[in-house]
């Protein structure tokens, strides 16, 4: 093997991978890993838990492989390993860092740390400051950092799915995107999938929000919204068939209900803000559904609210009683909201 293909193409021997979203730190560490397997297809893989793992477990693992093809260490929960544990990393990362310099000023150039022996680690973190010390003792020493962001906020949301369809050279309407973020934004996971398997899905570019609306009522997870939304728009037969639709597929009366509900209590939240008996930040509300409520407010009065508040109240307890007119009361509930509570 060619100096492991130049070291797989150059991923540092060590890699940090630090905080953020859960799902963009797992990708981010499988990301690196791939680039690695890329050039050293035939690398053992071994991982090893810091909450438990010790200094002698770590250098057996980054010890020569048997086969002569290399090997990923895998490290999670970084944060907390022991002394032991980081001191041995530390060592690992001086020991490469001194290979590196040795290939650098080797005859040849090429940027080889180690050849048939090479390891690669890759530690994830969870971030926060438990460990902390452990990222700046391990950068000094020479690893490579990745600091993972977190998607707690919309617009972090938002430029995520728009980065998901510019990496398959397609783009997304905002109202599409910011449907998804208002479906599936605390699941970054189903959110990536979603995105592209819209792509895979469908030629069209932009993804509009038709094409997100159409996909979303196919997946019985996420029609809730969809009934919802379509509701309160005003629109009482797309809604009512949206209903039927995803009764049909196995999704409960009573989960259809509890979208609605919370739907119908962003608008009464949006009706109180404008009001001003209460601040946005009273509110505690998704920003962005509070202002699609704002934008649906025409028409809505206080006791229209009231009313379908009451008759999706009669409808839960409908359900959970295990009425045979469930499906009925889901229905007129729909109506009433569509009519906003008239």
């Amino acid at each position: 093997m060619a100096a492991n293909n130049k070291r797989a193409q150059r991923v540092m021997p060590v890699t940090l991978v630090v905080g953020g979203d859960a799902y963009l730190n797992e990708l981010n560490a499988r990301t690196v890993r791939e680039k690695v397997q890329e050039s050293a297809p035939d690398a053992e893989i071994i991982e090893l838990d810091a909450s438990t793992a010790d200094q002698y477990a770590f250098d057996e693992a980054v010890g020569p492989s048997l086969f002569g093809d290399g090997t990923i260490v895998i490290i999670n929960n970084l944060q907390q390993a022991d002394e032991s544990l980081v001191d041995a990393i530390e060592n690992f990362c001086k020991q490469a860092q001194n290979s590196e310099n040795n290939a650098q000023n080797s005859e040849n150039g090429e940027n080889n740390f180690v050849d048939s022996s090479a390891t690669w680690v890759i530690a994830r973190h969870e971030g926060g400051l438990k460990g902390k010390s452990i990222i700046t003792r391990l950068t000094k020493a020479g690893a490579n950092t990745i600091t993972v962001p977190d998607l707690k906020k919309d617009d972090a949301k938002l430029n995520f799915i728009m980065s998901i369809f510019e990496r398959h050279n397609r783009s997304i309407e905002p109202q599409a995107a910011q449907r998804l973020v208002s479906v599936l934004g605390s699941k970054t996971g189903e959110l990536a999938a979603l995105c592209s398997q819209l792509c895979f899905d469908y030629d069209d570019n932009p993804i509009t929000l038709d094409i997100v609306d159409r996909y979303l009522i196919a997946d019985p997870q996420v029609t809730g919204f969809f009934v919802a939304d379509k509701a309160v728009a005003g629109h009482a037969g797309s809604a009512v068939l949206a209903a039927r639709t995803a009764i049909a597929q196995g999704v409960d009366a009573i989960a259809l209900i509890g979208a609605l509900a919370a739907k119908v209590r962003v608008i009464a939240l949006a009706m109180a803000i404008r009001n001003g008996t209460i601040s946005s930040a009273e509110a505690k509300v998704n920003p962005w559904a509070l202002k699609m409520a704002m934008r649906q407010l025409a028409g809505w009065n206080s006791a229209g609210v009231s009313q379908c508040l009451q008759s999706l109240a009669w409808a839960d307890e409908q359900c959970k009683g295990g009425s045979s007119d469930a499906n009925y009361a889901l229905e007129k509930c729909i109506m009433l909201i569509a009519a906003r509570g008239n």
